[in-house]
């Protein structure tokens, strides 16, 4: 596949592999990724090229005799100008080959299939639709309420018939049931009188209505999106769990990665994997895929290959954890004049959104993302103008009941010739003692009738 050379350009010969997406052959023709990332640059630097796909097939390695293969072997032997191609940049290829800054990032991730990872749900996974402040709050709520019905009920005089003799229905026990009745959606007694009583009831249910369509609603997104919850999220989670197997391509250089790193759980990777060699490594790409998608296998391998397996096979995922970050660079002669402008072409080209249309191009995928992967339990935030609102509810109840209890008392004081706030305050005083008085009541007949 070749550019046409076209007048007083230079030609650039560039070397390149077959793998998919960065250069497939389609209908005798060469395309993919790094082929619009050539359009691109030629387009830019104005030069025309020519491709040839390498001819032993190799990235590019020392071999035993010394020389380097692939790629970089004809980079070096000077059959090409440059490399386009998933190219990784690395510290033994810099030495003899010049690198331009790196058109893709890349990195090492976890593969695994939807279906075995799903989360086992917990024995009390039905509280899992609110956060532990959530539902600490809503308890704060629920008695806070109940002790307002109380002494609402208590100071309103609609609630009483007469204070001094007759006990009131919302005792603090009966405001307790009322109020967990109204979070069952169940009518219970005693029935409020007063407007303040209804005022409170009224906001506690407009409450607990609200708050029962959010947990219905939430805990049905739980139960749909479980299959979607990663419990395995990075490396570490991979070495607790004993429920998938994991490794890599025998003899990468993710496999020697693990080998080489001080991490802890890095070197723990590598020791699980050394010893269980011959069952756990895998000697091929599509070897890793198959055995991820048919067996409880999760396949630790490059990042930017499992997003397109994960494109391609609606099962399968990429943990979010990558580590050992590296880049494709496109490799040129160390003495080459074109790997800084290569390289500001490169920088213009990812500035100006270009490289993630191409990546976004060839990594389209036709599975369905569905909203409920981003699921987490509610948070208090979500709910805060709903406890706002019980809060006014509440003050507005107690401010009602004292107006009520304040008006009686102006009547009271009117007829016995009283300051209004004497009588206001003993009429309190009744209320609150009123089981002491009862009681003291209650024996002082019990004494006259012996």
């Amino acid at each position: 596949d070749s550019r046409g050379p076209e007048e007083n350009l230079p030609t650039l010969t560039v070397t390149t592999i077959l793998e998919d997406p960065y250069v497939m052959v389609r209908s005798a023709e060469l395309e993919g990724y790094c082929i619009d990332l050539l359009k691109a640059l030629a387009s830019m630097l104005h030069f025309s090229y020519k491709v040839k796909v390498v001819g032993d097939g190799k990235y590019g390695a020392i071999s035993s005799n010394g020389n380097w293969t692939g790629m970089i072997g004809e980079i070096l032997r000077q059959e090409a100008d440059i490399a386009v191609a998933p190219l990784t940049v690395t510290s033994a290829r810099e030495e003899v080959v010049s690198f331009t800054t790196p058109f893709l990032q890349t990195g090492i991730g976890i593969l695994l299939r939807k279906d075995t990872i799903s989360q086992e749900m917990s024995f009390f996974h039905f509280l899992a639709p609110f956060s532990k402040e959530t539902w600490t709050g809503l308890l704060f709520a629920y008695m806070l309420t109940c002790f307002c019905l109380f002494l609402v009920a208590r100071l309103s005089p609609c609630e009483w018939k007469e204070p001094k003799n007759e006990e009131n229905h919302f005792t603090f026990l009966n405001s307790l049931w009322f109020g967990a009745g109204a979070l069952a959606l169940q009518g219970v007694t005693p029935r409020p009188k007063a407007l303040s009583v209804r005022v409170i009831a009224a906001i506690w249910w407009l409450f607990t209505i609200a708050l029962l369509a959010a947990y219905i609603a939430n805990f049905t997104a739980l139960l749909s999106s479980g299959s979607e919850q990663l419990p395995i999220q990075t490396f570490e989670d991979l070495v607790k769990q004993r429920k998938l197997e994991f490794g890599t391509l025998d003899g990468s250089s993710t496999f020697y990665f693990f080998k080489n790193s001080k991490n802890p759980i890095h070197q723990m990777i590598y020791e699980y994997m050394d010893k269980r060699r011959d069952h756990v490594l895998v000697k091929t790409y599509q070897e890793a895929v198959q055995r991820v998608m048919e067996s409880n296998y999760a396949f630790i391998g490059e990042s930017i290959s499992q997003d397109l397996a994960a494109a391609r096979h609606c099962n399968l995922i990429r943990a979010p954890e990558v580590i050992g970050a590296r880049g494709f660079g496109i490799a040129t002669a160390q003495a080459s004049l074109w790997t800084k402008k290569l390289s500001i072409a490169v920088l213009k080209l990812r500035e100006s959104g270009d490289l993630d249309y191409f990546r976004n191009k060839w990594w389209e995928t036709s599975c369905l993302h569905k909203s409920r992967d981003g699921w987490s339990p509610l948070q208090p935030q979500a709910l805060g103008g709903l406890f706002l609102t019980l809060a006014i509810g509440l003050l507005f109840g107690v401010i009602a009941a004292v107006v009520e209890l304040s008006n009686k008392s102006r009547h009271a004081a009117g007829h016995v010739k009283k300051s209004c706030c004497s009588i206001f305050t003993e009429e309190m005083c009744t209320r609150l003692r009123i089981k002491e008085n009862t009681r003291q009541s209650q024996e002082t007949s019990g004494r006259a009738n012996a």
